[in-house]
């Protein structure tokens, strides 16, 4: 079988108590608890990213390079899909991680758990008056959604910096409402190899067009980069592209667009 030298879980066992506070935090099921143990069901489940670090109370996990199976994400998904891993704590099953579970919102927030559905996102927020969430699909972050979940078919995608969603104050309303929204930041998700992941999401996913929001600040162009080079991989050529800047202090720059050969989708103003 083949093996590369690559990023993985490794596991101390003399510090792993056995909490199983790990196994729900792997979005691929690559843990479980064995023997009183945490363990790497099958090394090409994990992607490397550690995303379990942090919720080991003793340090047990950390991330080591080493010769290993590929990761193989549509045999991972599949592992979780049919129930692979062990539930820890009242968990979700499949040692899948509730937070990062495909799906479309329901009325009210909804659980992350539930099956998909594409339903309208709570008609108030609740407290204090505040306008309601626009938010119609979870999860949101770049590396965390599929590049075939349901909620993509046929949407218009919205591509933004963390940065931006806090720093321009009506992103909710210009952004958000009526589109599918996926977050990340090109600086600190240096290892999530952004091009290869777009590139599957636009062959995949059926999404009609591409908005990038980025921030003005110069580390933020490899955003509208890295979904150039995603969209080049894909093979599409239908899919217009958007490039929105916003500015430090939450300003819309005026910067050019670079348009697909079909008409841009205007983002409501």
């Amino acid at each position: 079988m083949t093996r590369e030298y690559r990023k993985i879980i490794e596991i101390d066992e003399e510090l792993c108590n056995g909490c199983g506070q790990c196994v729900p935090s792997c979005a691929e099921g690559a843990l479980a608890i064995v023997d009183g143990k945490a363990r790497v069901v099958r090394d090409s489940f994990c992607d490397g990213l550690g995303a379990c670090l942090g919720e080991c109370p003793t340090g047990a996990l950390r991330i080591v390079e080493r010769e290993a199976e590929p990761f193989d994400e549509a045999a991972a998904l599949a592992h979780v899909a049919a129930g692979g891993g062990a539930p820890a704590h009242g968990h979700a099953p499949g040692g899948g991680c509730p937070g990062a579970a495909a799906m479309s919102l329901r009325p009210g927030g909804g659980c992350p758990g539930a099956a998909p559905a594409r339903l309208a996102p709570a008609a108030s927020a609740g407290a204090d008056d505040a306008p309601p969430s626009l938010l119609g699909h979870w999860p949101v972050q770049i590396r965390l959604v599929p590049p075939d979940a349901p909620f993509l078919r046929g949407a218009e995608l919205v591509i933004a910096a963390d940065c931006a969603a806090v720093a321009h104050p009506d992103f909710h309303r210009r952004f958000v409402g009526g589109n599918v929204v996926l977050l990340g930041c090109p600086k600190f998700d240096g290892d999530a190899d952004y091009p290869r992941r777009l590139a599957e999401l636009f062959a995949r996913s059926g999404v009609r067009g591409v908005t990038v929001v980025r921030m003005e600040v110069p580390c933020c162009a490899g955003l509208p980069a890295a979904v150039r080079q995603g969209l080049a991989a894909s093979g599409r050529t239908d899919l217009p592209l958007r490039e929105v800047v916003v500015a430090r202090d939450g300003a819309i720059l005026d910067r050019p667009s670079h348009p697909g050969p079909a008409p841009l989708v205007r983002v409501p103003a």
